[in-house]
């Protein structure tokens, strides 16, 4: 028998109508906090991917009508996938750009146009070399133009803008400030392109381009709030968890100067494409409860409970029906009955996160643990991504693992050279020469390259002109830190392993792309051990990037392991730590390591044997705590969380979550 709806096309349609007419009331439900639209993709390149979509739709419909297509761009990690999606559709699709206008939205002042750091450098690596756009149609802030010139320079671009007829579409990124383009707080809705002072922390996310703050420029030339409303169509782009306090201020948040980007809630044709981690803290995804029904899985339960106890003050077992009634949680009690059932579900699940053998504990019942037993004494590896960050991210962890006579390996992925401040390599190098003198050998050729590199950069470092032999340098002295900072923990001499992939090894902040070569290395040294455990960060918000290529070369690596069919993977299980820059939700937490004042202790002196990263580091990003104050704020604040919902009370805790291909 036929199908009713294909027998009767009407009602097909009906139907179709009236879903997409549910569909729109959902939508509409959990985005009420919303004031302006908001596409979450589950990913950075997902996103990337349609607002690259959208920008070639919108050449192709006006070279169909014969007309100038013309688009504002940003800069920025933000939108440079969404420029690699365009240039592969130029070379693998046909997509021309000959009808393209460009207007940058900012530039560095001052600023040549040649420097690695220039936004025209940045435009032309990551887009116009690479397609048929014509250079006359290229237009950037001019960031070398005198500065009683530039005020006139604003007004020609300006009124360059005008005569192109304005702009069709204006892709935005945002700053953690709220700014878009260099529109920092305080920037007015009738700004035009000007010269502005940048805040503060712009800069300071900036440092990791320029080799350090200090080599930040303070000023740009940006396109005001006043430019960018004139655009007929804006998207702006944002990815990753540090953007999402401030996307959540943006869209949710009234309209205020002291938040640029929310100022686009009042353009009648602008909208935000993000990633699932750039919308954590959105209403919707934080605390979906809150406008709709949910999907109650064990790690949104987890979070709720968690929440409301924060809210309430009380310890997950001293919640109330009322408590979840009062904070738009009945689901929660409907769905288990009672208060009482939740509470027992959620405060067992997070007791048994809890343990002080992350190796696993022999002879012991494994079954609610949250490591297995057996084999009694594994074979761990320990990845870390700079030579630093595994004291930092689980030297409590690392210590006990040790102790409990496991097998552990640590494996320094890059050889972090970069981030030694030259000063740092010079007093060696004296202690190095004297000594040397002083018994009858000289070290004096050495040492007079790296006095004759360190006279001819002056007081400002620059990591872009440093030679490979003080790169050599710096890195030995980075793993003679790391060999000192394995042997406080009680790691061998001989288990510190130094894999110096090759993507890192450029000698300036800008890293190659990951290559087979880099996964090769990892895939042969994991191999090499055949281990029970891995270490490995998890941690993302790393500001230079390296985490997250390093991680993607040990999955990478995995992967191509269990493809080749070594047996072994089958009984390897992997654990993502977090470091200095943020630590795991509690709901997502499955192995909590608890840490005495002792161990914490311990943890710090690891950590100071670092001694060329402590207040040298040209790379701390925007908090301007020391690495092991962060560490131990974070381990004390992980250990506080768990006291406030009820469980035991420690001194500190490290979190990890498993990571299952």
């Amino acid at each position: 028998m036929k199908n009713i709806l294909e027998e009767n096309p009407s009602l097909k349609k009906n139907k179709i109508i009236l879903k997409k007419a549910k569909d729109e009331l959902e939508l509409s439900q959990i985005t009420r906090e919303e004031r302006i639209p908001v596409e979450i993709c589950e990913t950075a390149a997902e996103g990337s991917k349609l607002a690259a979509k959208e920008v070639a739709e919108l050449i192709k419909e006006k070279q169909s009508s014969g007309e100038k297509c013309v688009l504002g761009l940003a800069t920025g990690s933000s939108p440079i996938a969404m420029y690699d999606e365009l240039i592969r559709m130029h070379k693998e699709e046909g997509l021309s750009f000959e009808n393209v206008i460009t207007f940058n939205l900012d530039e560095y002042y001052p600023m040549d146009k040649e420097s690695p750091n220039s936004y025209n450098f940045f435009m032309n690596e990551h887009l116009f070399k690479h397609i048929d756009i014509k250079p006359e149609n290229i237009n950037i802030p001019d960031g070398t133009v005198s500065l009683e010139n530039l005020k006139q320079s604003c007004r020609e671009y300006e009124k360059k803008i005008d005569a192109a007829g304005g702009i069709d579409l204006q892709i935005l990124g945002i700053g953690r400030t709220g700014h878009i383009g260099f529109n920092e707080p305080g920037s007015n809705m009738n700004s035009y392109t000007r010269l502005v002072s940048l805040d503060e922390l712009t800069i300071r996310d900036a440092a990791k381009d320029f080799g350090g703050i200090d080599n930040v420029p303070k000023g740009a030339i940006t396109m005001g709030v006043g430019s960018i409303f004139k655009a007929r169509k804006i998207i702006l782009l944002a990815w990753g968890d540090k953007k999402s306090a401030i996307v959540r201020k943006a869209v949710e948040g009234k309209v205020k100067d002291d938040v640029p980007a929310s100022f686009l809630q009042r353009h009648e044709n602008a909208k935000y494409i993000i990633d699932m981690d750039a919308a954590g803290e959105l209403t919707r995804v934080k605390t979906p409860w809150k406008v709709g029904s949910c999907d109650w899985t064990p790690s949104l339960v987890k979070r709720a409970v968690a929440q409301l106890c924060l809210a309430t003050g009380k310890p997950i077992l001293k919640l109330t029906n009322k408590d979840y009634t009062d904070h738009n949680l009945d689901e929660l009690v409907v769905s288990y009955g009672s208060a009482y059932n939740v509470n027992i579900q959620v405060f067992n699940e997070l007791q048994n996160t809890i343990t002080g053998w992350p190796g696993g504990k022999p002879n012991a019942d494994d079954t609610k643990r949250p490591e297995r037993r057996e084999p009694a004494q594994k074979r761990v590896i320990v990845f870390s991504p700079h030579p630093d960050d595994d004291v930092i991210s689980m030297g409590g962890t690392l210590r006990r693992l040790v102790e409990q006579n496991h097998d552990v390996h640590v494996a320094y992925q890059v050889s972090g050279n970069i981030a030694v401040a030259d000063y740092e390599l010079l007093r060696p190098m004296l202690l190095m020469k004297n000594y040397l003198e002083e018994n009858g050998d000289t070290a004096s050729k050495t040492y007079k390259n790296l006095t004759e590199y360190l006279s001819q950069i002056g007081e400002q470092e620059t990591f872009e002109k440093v030679t490979p032999n003080i790169l050599h340098l710096k890195g030995l002295l980075r793993e003679e830190e790391a060999k000192s900072g394995c042997r406080h923990v009680g790691v061998k001499d001989g288990n510190a392993h130094f894999l110096r992939l090759p993507f890192y090894e450029t000698g300036k902040v800008k890293k190659d792309d990951l290559s087979q070569k880099d996964v090769d290395i990892v895939k042969e040294f994991i191999r090499s051990i055949k281990p029970h455990q891995i270490f490995a960060a998890g941690d993302l918000m790393d500001p230079h990037g390296t985490h997250k290529v390093c991680l993607e070369a040990i999955f990478l690596a995995l992967d191509q392991i269990k493809e080749d069919g070594d047996e072994w993977l089958k009984d390897c299980w992997v654990w993502m730590y977090r470091g200095a820059w943020q630590e795991w939700p509690i709901n997502e937490i499955e192995m909590a390591v608890p840490m005495s004042p002792s161990e914490l202790r311990a943890k710090r002196n690891a950590i100071l044997r670092h001694q060329s990263q402590m207040e040298a580091a040209p790379f701390m990003g925007s908090d301007s705590r020391l690495f092991w104050q962060r560490a131990e704020d974070r381990n004390r604040e992980t250990a506080e969380l768990y006291n406030k919902l009820g469980l035991a009370e420690y001194e500190a805790m490290e979190g990890f979550v498993r990571y299952i291909p």
